[in-house]
């Protein structure tokens, strides 16, 4: 498993509130729920590097 990086996150009461039910409501903690909203931003743009791995470049190069 990768190393996981660690960061600050600032963030308004009333967003944190949303965001900690969500979690609850999905049996994650709030960093489990971030973690994985993120995966899935990552994932639905194609910029998640488990994607870009299995990707073939683009002719040219």
């Amino acid at each position: 498993m990768a190393a996981k990086k660690s960061f600050v996150l600032r963030i308004d009461d009333a967003t944190y509130s949303a965001l900690e039910k969500w979690a609850a409501d999905e049996f994650r903690s709030v960093n489990g729920q971030l973690e994985w909203i993120i995966h899935q931003a990552l994932k639905n743009t194609g910029r998640s590097p488990k994607e870009n791995k299995t990707q073939t470049p683009p002719k040219g190069e």
